[in-house]
């Protein structure tokens, strides 16, 4: 029997320890593998349509391209894409107690994010937005990790944001969740017309909250 292979792109918001914002965010798109070519082939026909040429951007979005938003919005929740993210209250998080450090924490964060409704008969590919110098020691020891367990992770790698239009997605969707959050003075009009279609797509006004979607699933973690 083949088993199914899915692609996951993610990308993190507001992960930084001392970036003065309340929560930070682990997020991530899945695929499964054979639609991936026609998911970034609509996506690009779609910046085609709208004349967009930049890269897709949450701390980009402007009232100029709104309708590509808001159609990137449509399209998201027209498809089988999935985006999963965890949200984390840095005010919560106490390394010192456990004898640990922030990059332990940062590990085991990608753990919950990852490791949740998994197929065992699946095969996944990870990808993660290379961030910094450090991205390839992240990447090796986020392998350790996650097969540890399961063994079904086949691939983990760094990518650049600019290489692929899912990876971009997430950073985009991932931006919203966080901006509703962290955001008190939302003066922002496009992006607050972003956050309102998302709302209105997810059938909720509450993007601050777990919820048990399957296609926008958010899990807030409550550190004791």
């Amino acid at each position: 029997m083949n088993k199914k292979t899915f692609n996951i792109y993610c990308d993190e918001s507001c992960h930084l320890e001392h970036d003065h914002k309340k929560y930070m965010f682990l997020g991530s798109i899945s695929s499964a593998y054979p639609q991936v070519k026609r998911h970034c082939k609509r996506i690009d026909e779609l910046k085609k349509e709208h004349n967009f040429y930049a890269e897709i951007k949450w701390s980009n979005v402007s009232m100029s391209k709104i309708r590509f938003y808001l159609d990137l919005v449509d399209y998201f929740f027209d498809t089988d894409l999935r985006f999963r993210a965890i949200g984390i209250n840095k005010s919560q998080i106490q390394c010192q107690e456990f004898d640990s450090t922030f990059d332990d924490f940062y590990y085991k964060m990608y753990y919950q994010l990852l490791n949740y409704n998994l197929d065992t008969f699946c095969y996944y590919n990870v990808y993660l937005d290379i961030k910094d110098t450090l991205s390839a020691i992240k990447v090796r020891k986020l392998k350790d990790i996650l097969n540890i367990k399961y063994g079904v992770f086949r691939n983990i790698q760094n990518i650049r944001s600019d290489e692929s239009l899912l990876m971009q997605l997430a950073d985009f969707i991932m931006g919203a969740i966080s901006y509703n959050v962290n955001c008190d003075n939302k003066v922002n009009a496009a992006k607050n017309q972003i956050l309102d279609k998302i709302k209105k797509h997810a059938s909720t006004q509450n993007l601050d909250r777990t919820n048990y979607s399957d296609k926008l699933n958010l899990f807030f973690i409550e550190l004791k």
